[in-house]
Order: C-alpha cells, then structure tokens, then sequence
C-alpha cells in the first residue's frame, strides 16, 4: 500500500481517514487494499466511494463513515489507553501481515514489545478438562521462559489457561469485539492483567459486541500472529479446527496434543494428528519442530502480490461489467478464470469486483475466488 511503506508512520489525518474507510459499509480488509492501491491514499478512496458503487448497481447510496464518528473513537481508543496500529508500520506484526487479507488497521492495547517476540498460539475447548487446563498453562508457561509470547482468544477453558500461564512471559489476547468489550465476562480480570503485562488486539470498533460470526474473523488473527499454533482438547466441531485450517492456510505449524478416544473433546485433536499434526507430549516437541524458523527474519510486505496496477487498462465499459457480472454467480469462481474467460485486463476485472464490492454484490472467499451475494 502507498501510504504506509514498511517503518513509516501514518499521520494523524491519514490515520483517521484509515479509519473511516475501514469501518464503512461493504469495505473489507481485501477492499480497503484495493482501494488504496487504486487511489494511493484513503482519503481519495474516501471520495470516490458513492460513484464506484452506483457503477456496481448499489440498491442505496455508499458513504464513507462519518468523520464525527471516526473521530469519536479515536477519543475513546485514547482514553482506553489503546493506539491504532496501520498495516507497514513498525509496531504491526511482521506475521499477521503474511495472512490472507490481513487487517488493515488494528486496536493494541498493552505492551508493543510483546508483538513483536516470536509468538505460538494455544487454543482448545471452553468446556476443558482439568488435565487440558494443566496442560495448557504448563506449555504456555514453558514456552514463555523459552522466548516464546503466547496467542489465545481470551475464551473459557483452554484460552484461559493459557494466557495465565504465560501472563508473567508475554501474552496476546485477540478480542472478537472491541477492546473495551471483552467476553466472556468472566475473563474481564484476566482480560485486564493482559493490558498491563502483555497486549490485547483487536480490529473490531470500539463498543463491538461480539457475534457469532466474529469468531472466525477473530480465529485468523490468533492464527496469523503465531509461528504454530498448538490445540489442547478440541471437539469435532469448534473453532478450535476452525483456527487449525486457518493456520494451515497461512503457512504455519500445527501441533495437537492426543486425548484419550473416549473422550469427546479429544476428537478434534486426534484428528489433527491422522491429517498430519505434529504430535505434542511435552515442550519440547513444540520448540524443537519451531526452532529452525524461530530465527528467521519473516519476509517484508514489499513481497506481497499486489494487484494490478489499475492505471494500466482504460476504464471497464458497460459491456465489460456485464460479462463479469455473466461469469459470477452463487458459487464461488476464482479471479483468475474470470480473467480468462472474458479476455478483459486483469485491471479492469479487478475494478468490477470492486465495483460490485462495494455495492454488496460480491462474496470474497478464500483462495482468490468470489461469488455473488445470493
């Protein structure tokens, strides 16, 4: 992105614009991208908003989010001791920017050194058993003594162990709402040791309560941040596997420690280890298998692969909307077969899915492809 190269800091006016872009309506991480990289900052994205959308048959006007508004939360974020953090700046996690649509501004509160330590992320059932908290607070507290920050969700169970027992060593919360709004309720004590000895994150709006479907969102983070991430007790459908695909997806480790097959929370752990994760009885088993990349210098964004630059085709016709729009439907196609088929510019193709984006037409999923909203 053109307004933050990798160790530069936003200003104040470019940070509030960030914000505003990012909290409006249909703009996602993915969006948020390809905006900047078609307009070079947000506030020329900021402008240009209601006419992309009408170009994308938006059924009601696209505004930016309200300046009054960004500005509100930026006052709360500061009187919550919080900063935000935009994407190519020096207190960003070098690894959460290696993900798949990576968020572009985050909420920290807490202790920016913890960031940047290499990190493992320990995750497993709300409803543990007394021998998978044991487990989970031994590792955490293990690998904290080795150099190790540890990741979790804050959850009950599992989460919570883990971030107690490395709450002396370095640990990450990442929130599903916003930092002031912590769950489960239970975990506000917790929640608050973490602000004064580690670091919470978050890239949903302050005030946020948690949903449902946050969760996953929140998953990918506590995926990213993380080298491995290591599951203690999990069922056959949690979002502890939720969080195993996505750190498969990104590139990292996983680590499952084995449970006895009579009990229900050792399935999904079990699981992992028959689909080829690394077997975990002791620290040892983590470190060894992470010590060989621990040292490595995570690569810079500047190797990120950036869209096509916009400026290289004319502007997409009516026509050329059409045939995209032809190609798409409820199932998710990739980018690059749509290119194909239509024999348009990539430029252009990538400005009609922008287009339709914006005005909540298109779905993104992983792995480049998209669909259209039912």
């Amino acid at each position: 992105m053109t307004e933050a190269p990798v160790g530069q800091q936003l200003s104040d006016r470019q940070r509030l614009a960030w914000l505003r872009l990012i909290r409006t309506d249909n703009v996602g991480p993915q969006t948020f991208r390809d905006l900047i990289n078609r307009f070079g900052s947000a506030e020329a994205a900021i402008e240009a908003l209601p006419e992309l959308a009408r170009r994308g048959n938006a059924s009601t006007t696209i505004q930016a989010w309200p300046l009054e508004a960004a500005e509100a939360e930026m006052e709360t974020a500061r009187r919550f001791g919080a900063r935000f953090v935009a994407i190519g700046e020096p207190d960003y996690p070098l690894l959460l920017r290696r993900i798949a649509a990576p968020p572009p501004l985050i909420a920290v509160k807490g202790n920016g050194a913890v960031l940047r330590l290499p990190a493992v992320s320990i995750v497993g059932a709300r409803n543990a058993s007394l021998a998978g908290i044991k487990m989970a607070r031994t590792l955490a507290h293990e690998l904290g003594r080795e150099g190790y920050a540890i990741v979790s969700g804050l959850a009950r169970g599992i989460d919570a162990a883990a971030h107690t027992g490395s709450v002396d060593t370095g640990t990450i919360a990442a929130l599903a709402g916003g930092l002031d709004r912590p769950y489960p309720p239970e975990n506000v004590p917790l929640c608050e040791e973490i602000a004064e000895r580690g670091a919470l994150i978050s890239e949903m709006p302050f005030g946020w309560e948690p949903r449902a479907r946050d969760f996953p969102r929140r998953n990918r983070i506590v995926a990213g941040l993380s080298l491995g991430l290591v599951v203690v007790e999990a069922a056959v459908r949690s979002g502890s596997l939720i969080s195993a695909r996505l750190a498969t997806e990104c590139g990292r480790l996983v680590f499952a420690v084995p449970g006895s097959p009579l009990d229900p929370r050792a399935a999904g752990t079990n699981g992992l280890l028959k689909q080829g994760a690394i077997l975990v009885t002791g620290v040892r088993d983590i470190i060894e298998a992470l010590e060989p990349i621990s040292n490595v210098p995570p690569p810079q964004a500047d190797t990120f692969d950036e869209p096509p630059d916009f400026s290289a085709a004319p502007p997409p016709e009516d026509d050329d909307r059409a045939r995209i729009v032809e190609c798409l439907g409820p199932t998710p196609v990739a980018i690059d077969e749509i290119i194909r088929h239509t024999g348009l510019h990539p430029a252009q193709v990538f400005m009609v899915l922008l287009e339709l984006d914006l005005a909540g037409r298109l779905e993104r999923h992983p792995g480049g492809m998209v669909s259209l909203v039912a």
